[in-house]
């Protein structure tokens, strides 16, 4: 018999030590959250000058074909609830390669996400400092996230659910801004009227035909990164049989409110055709709105969105490394806990990663062009995640049918509705082919897989040809 003491944060029964202690309340925002990145504030002037105002469809697809995903991740992490996350079950389900697979892409996802949100944080904070070196925003704001993390998980709740709550604060006034412009007849300086007939009065809804509409879904993606933060908190909450469900259930309303209704507010005040790329939409709104202080307090929001992404990043990337490190697809370092049941080595790790940003920032000084690059890099490797989520589907309805039979959160369309979502994403690379920024990145992102398909071939044979899994539950 065994005789070794439980590794650092696990009791005497043996149990994760991860402290369930995100409230239904953190949940709720923390999901909310996830579903209004910083593509959505920064991105969405882009979107809109390529596609028009057919972008109110692209994001209403995306966001239906996520939703599925996220029901699916909701249906398998509630089918056993000794799955920790993802990629628990993709390692039951696929086989140990997945798990080795998904959880060290989804950590690099959250690596390269949290470098672009570092990079727009100093980006806005040029606006306040225009002095500062571009990297000291950078290292101060790494430097908070892992102070703070470090604490306790309550904590992370705590902060998460006031960054979300900023975000959506600022989406219902600019949507009630706009509603009340409209409503008023307000005519800006250039003479146009505010008007829904905006939408389609120019050009109608596909202005630049099909090539537009498909060009807006290369950057749109990149605004979804992080709705399948909710599926990483499963191990701490604290009844994730009622938190999960409700969670993923309102992500529909969470996308008409925060995503639909906010670009119909934009463009119905803002012609699409006046919409600059290169500047926030939300900022002109409330400038237009004449707003004094319209410019200061949109750069707060979109700083703090930004902040609420690498938090989640931080968050989620020391979790996965914790989950790798308890199947020995780890180093063992990253499965201690500290006292406060937190898993600070590999927060400390990632957030070494993150500085890398810094670096990058002064490699290519133009942030842009920075942003543009690794925004596109996390996009990808996000949907190969979201698609072995699917893959994971699949074969766990094929080899536990009586799972899905017993259980009370079944996902709607099934495996057809998987097989259409994992088409649409191979439809995005596609896509992503058409524009020389986003066919660079996506020409070297097969790089990361040939460097994780050697490191589990060197990891075999050390383990001998055996990698660990979750027991299914019977």
């Amino acid at each position: 018999m065994n005789h070794e003491p439980p590794p650092s944060g696990q009791d005497q029964h043996g149990h994760d030590g991860l402290q369930r202690s995100l409230t239904h309340r953190h949940i709720q925002l923390i999901a909310i959250g996830g579903a209004i990145g910083t593509g959505l504030f920064m991105g969405s002037g882009k979107t809109i000058s390529l596609a028009g105002p057919s972008i109110v469809f692209v994001y209403a697809i995306i966001g239906t074909m996520l939703f599925f995903v996220m029901r699916a991740m909701g249906e398998l992490l509630l089918s056993n609830l000794r799955y920790k996350s993802f990629i628990d079950f993709a390692s039951d389900l696929l086989g140990p390669w997945a798990g080795f697979f998904t959880g060290w892409t989804y950590w690099f996802c959250w690596i390269v996400t949290g470098i672009a949100d570092v990079i727009a944080i100093s980006s806005y904070a040029q606006f306040w400092l225009p002095g500062l070196p571009q990297w000291a925003p950078a290292l101060m704001c790494v430097g908070l996230l892992l102070g703070l993390n470090l604490l306790t998980v309550k904590l992370f709740g705590e902060i998460e659910f006031w960054f979300a709550m900023i975000k959506i604060v600022a989406i219902v006034a600019l949507v009630g801004t706009g509603l009340a412009m409209v409503a008023g007849g307000f005519v800006s300086p250039a003479g146009r009227a505010a008007s829904l007939a905006n939408l389609w009065n120019d050009g109608g809804m596909f202005p630049h035909g099909a090539m537009g509409f498909f060009a807006g879904f290369q950057i749109a993606v990149f605004a979804f990164v992080g709705i399948e933060l909710v599926g990483t908190t499963a191990a701490e909450a604290e009844d994730p049989e009622r938190t999960l469900p409700r969670a993923i259930n309102s992500i529909p309303v969470r996308i008409i409110v925060f995503y639909v209704c906010a670009l119909i507010a934009i463009m119905a005040v803002t012609p699409w055709r006046d919409v600059v790329p290169g500047k926030s939409p939300f900022v002109e709104l409330f400038v237009l709105a004449g707003l004094p202080a319209a410019a200061g307090v949109v750069n707060f929001v979109v700083l703090t969105s930004a902040a609420s992404s690498a938090n989640g990043g931080v968050f989620s990337t020391s979790r996965m490394l914790y989950g790798l490190a308890l199947k020995g697809d780890a180093p063992r370092a990253f499965h201690r806990l500290s006292r406060a049941g937190v898993p600070a080595r590999g927060l400390l790790f990632s957030c070494s990663c993150l500085l890398a940003g810094a670096f990058l920032m002064w490699v290519v000084p133009d942030l842009v062009q920075a942003f543009t690059l690794v925004t596109t890099v996390s996009a990808i490797l996000f949907m190969f995640v979201w698609s072995l989520i699917l893959l994971s589907y699949i074969a766990y309805r094929r080899r536990r049918p009586g799972l899905h039979v017993a259980s009370r959160y079944r996902m709607p369309g099934g495996v057809a509705m998987c097989w259409a979502c994992l088409a649409f994403f191979a439809a995005i690379l596609v896509l992503l082919c058409l524009e020389s920024d986003t066919r660079q990145a996506l020409a070297v992102t097969p790089l990361w897989f040939v460097l994780l398909g050697l490191a589990y071939r060197a990891m075999l044979r050390r383990q001998g040809g055996a990698a660990g899994t979750v027991p299914a539950q019977t």
